[in-house]
């Protein structure tokens, strides 16, 4: 059965012993359910067993399987539970790999616990802004806006009738972003889709921007992996970004 908000059930991969039981202790002090693996492979073995998990907590410098290649065999595998990078490499290359291959967070290990456990908690317990409720009060079928389809039942996007790429994240993105075809979407509004209301990332008081950027970059480049002529996302320097139904 799946871990309750309460006790929402963590995850934690990472080979470093001390590391592991040291936070481990600690996210059990703040009320979750830990369980720790030192390597890729049993974390793989346990979701095929059919266990459950409320988000994984993944080192990237492993034995065996480093940690990209744990996300992108969960994911493989159908295995959507969110995953968040925790890691000492600071890097841009590694946190767009880790975002890319469907991770939904990428975190420095030297951050403070109180920094992890808000992350967690916002994850775990699914803290999503109204925008997104809404949309998906209004339908759980599909929608078509112009050449895009998107199919609420099993969060999937097509494009020009080809199937796209897109994780759960990236969905709610295009999706919120469509459906307010023509109107601004600000920088503060996307990230929150990612990491939870009001919730402040980064350096200094604009730090996701360059977050929200990644995740936009990303996108389009699927969109013109089926079309190399698209168009559709338009980006209000300052501000955010907007959908264009005439692009």
């Amino acid at each position: 059965m799946r871990a309750t908000a309460e006790r929402s059930r963590i995850l934690l991969v990472d080979d470093d012993d001390l590391f592991r039981e040291s936070l481990g202790l600690n996210l059990i002090d703040e009320g979750y359910e830990v369980i720790n693996f030192a390597s890729g492979p049993p974390v793989l073995d346990y979701f095929a067993k059919g266990g459950q998990a409320d988000v994984v907590l993944l080192d990237w410098r492993m034995p065996e399987m480093n940690g990209l290649e744990v996300l992108r065999a969960l994911r493989r595998s159908g295995t959507t539970i969110p995953v968040i990078f925790l890691t000492m490499l600071s890097d841009d290359i590694y946190e767009e790999a880790a975002l890319e291959g469907g991770a939904v967070d990428f975190i420095d290990k030297s951050r403070r616990l109180s920094i992890l456990v808000k992350r967690l908690r916002l994850i775990a317990e699914g803290t999503r802004p109204a925008v997104e409720s809404e949309a998906k009060r209004q339908t759980d079928k599909t929608i078509n806006l112009g050449g895009l389809e998107l199919r609420f039942d099993i969060n999937r996007a097509c494009w020009a009738g080809q199937t796209l790429d897109l994780t759960l994240t990236e969905f709610r993105i295009v999706a919120v972003m469509a459906m307010r075809a023509g109107e601004d979407v600000s920088y503060r509004e996307i990230y929150d889709l990612v990491h939870g209301k009001d919730f402040v990332a980064g350096y200094g008081s604009e730090g996701f921007r360059a977050n929200v950027r990644t995740f936009i970059k990303r996108i389009r480049k699927k969109f013109r992996d089926v079309d190399p002529e698209f168009e559709h996302i338009h980006n209000y320097a300052g501000f955010g970004y907007r959908w264009l139904t005439d692009a």
